[in-house]
């Protein structure tokens, strides 16, 4: 098979990861990063014998690409993202996948028009302990902590589009359903933008989720805890940790059924190369991603409605 063209564009901290990853996958080949800071640009070039540019459009022009991961502010996904795909070149973007809805549909047409993947990078679907959980049943309640330290590097977009768009994503996978309600707050407190909030979603199908996120939290915790109606499953992101809890066939008490406990545990993974590999097969074979652009859009349109409420007064 012949090896796949990759570049990235954007080597901040994440971007250099990316850059890493197509340099180790076989079906690959790193060609070129792409950075406006050209230093930046360089070092990361040099370590894994690549072209360095500062421009992104150069690399459309000499037909040099396949596929990109954008890894620039989401400010530039929309811009970036849809120069590629008019020139048929398969996208990973980081999340959110836009500022915008309208921004988000339109590089879902494009990428359908000129038979392009589209990739959004919610890297949480690719944690071992969420790719193990079971779709036997739909929950009937799903609670959801996402609480960080406070990190200067992401406060282009709110704790909303930062942290709590990770476990909205992963909610509307797992619940397929659509949202009746939402009732949100939140408030500012080291920045200009939201940096705690909470949202109760109430879907159609008589599901609720409770989700909660904090960027400037003493600890650091990923949890998600699922209410199903035979069993009770809590998701640990952080230390990849499932632990599924279900009525056994015994009793604890009389007419009471016992409750027996499985937990599994997963080793430390690397998900971003789990998501990468995903990308490159998805343009090999034609199927669609895990994470599409039509799921980044119902994440990002979700957390807009819950931004906005926010800013509602």
């Amino acid at each position: 098979m012949k090896k796949l063209r990759c570049a990235v564009i954007g080597t901040g901290y994440l971007g250099k990861f990316h850059a890493q990853k197509y340099a180790a996958l076989p079906s690959c080949e790193l060609v070129a990063v792409v950075d406006i800071n050209a230093e930046s640009a360089h070092e990361v070039a040099q370590q894994h014998h690549a072209r360095a540019l500062t421009e992104y459009q150069t690399l459309i022009a000499d037909h040099a690409v396949d596929a990109v991961s954008i890894v620039v502010p989401t400010s530039l996904h929309y811009h970036v993202a849809k120069d590629f795909l008019n020139a048929g070149i398969h996208v990973l973007v980081e999340k959110p996948i836009t500022v915008t809805v309208a921004e988000a549909d339109e590089l879902i047409a494009i990428a359908k028009r000129n038979h392009c993947v589209l990739q959004v990078g919610h890297l949480e679907r690719f944690n071992p302990a969420i790719l193990a959980l079971d779709h036997d049943e739909k929950p009937l309640f799903i609670e959801a902590h996402r609480l960080s330290p406070f990190n200067p590097r992401a406060n282009d977009v709110s704790v909303v589009l930062d942290l709590m768009i990770h476990d909205i994503d992963i909610i509307l996978a797992l619940v397929d359903s659509t949202i009746e309600r939402i009732d949100a707050s939140g408030t500012a407190v080291l920045t200009q933008g939201t940096d705690i909030a909470n949202a109760r979603l109430q879907f159609k199908n008589g599901c609720v989720a409770n989700v909660t996120a904090s960027r400037i939290s003493l600890k650091q915790e990923r949890k998600m805890r699922l209410f199903r109606p035979s069993a009770y499953i809590s998701v640990d992101f952080q230390n990849r940790i499932l632990t599924k809890h279900r009525t056994g066939s015994k009793e604890m008490f009389p007419g009471i059924p016992e409750i027996e406990r499985e937990e599994l545990s997963f080793a430390n993974g690397d998900a971003l190369l789990a998501e990468i590999t995903d990308f490159v097969q998805c343009i090999h074979s034609g199927k669609t991603p895990l994470v599409s652009g039509e799921a980044g859009r119902q994440a990002l349109e979700t957390a807009i409605r819950i931004t906005d409420l926010l800013h509602v007064v």
